[in-house]
């Protein structure tokens, strides 16, 4: 499966290599913030939606007392 919030972590930390750049600077530098202020949105939002599916299955886990599989979305 593609798009596990594993690949969400390693897009994060390559982002972050690339803030690292020494030798990134002017107008590149700036356009590299921009990236990764876009990037970073919308890793929020991933995050927010694995977690609100996963307090659902807890919650559903509570009230029904049953076995539940964690969805394909949040295996890393």
């Amino acid at each position: 499966m593609r798009n596990t919030l594993g690949d969400l972590n390693n897009h994060l930390f390559a982002q972050l290599e690339r803030l690292s750049d020494e030798e990134l600077t002017g107008e590149k530098l700036v356009d590299e913030i921009s990236r990764a202020k876009a990037v970073t949105s919308v890793a929020s939002q991933i995050i927010a939606n694995g977690s609100l599916v996963l307090d659902a299955i807890k919650i559903a886990d509570d009230k029904l007392n049953a076995n539940t599989t964690i969805p394909k979305m949040l295996e890393g």
